[in-house]
């Protein structure tokens, strides 16, 4: 059974390469959407430090590290760091959605 995923990405200052990167960084984004595992994705607001987080469902947290290094803003060296945490909300309008329910 699927789980629910959240990818914490922390972004180098490279802007320029961020920028560059981005068209083929978001087609990515939008296959994996197409085939189900991406539920939402996006950049912090101006305002925070340059990173972002992408929402995934996936049998198991090897199958999302295997979308992260295929990202091409991993793969470019926009992404400093990337955290993947198996997430299990309990409460809200979408928590049974991402719990599978």
């Amino acid at each position: 059974m699927a789980s629910t995923f959240a990818v914490l990405y922390t972004y180098t200052d490279d802007t320029a390469l961020r920028d560059d990167t981005r068209p083929v960084h978001r087609e990515y984004l939008r296959s994996l959407a197409d085939q189900g595992a991406l539920l939402v994705a996006g950049a912090w607001a101006p305002a925070e430090a340059p990173g972002g987080l992408l929402v995934f469902r996936a049998e198991d947290k090897a199958a999302v590290q295997v979308f992260v290094d295929d990202d091409p803003f991993t793969t470019a060296g926009v992404v400093a760091r990337a955290e993947i945490r198996e997430w299990a909300p309990p409460l809200g309008p979408l928590a049974d959605a991402l719990n599978g329910g």
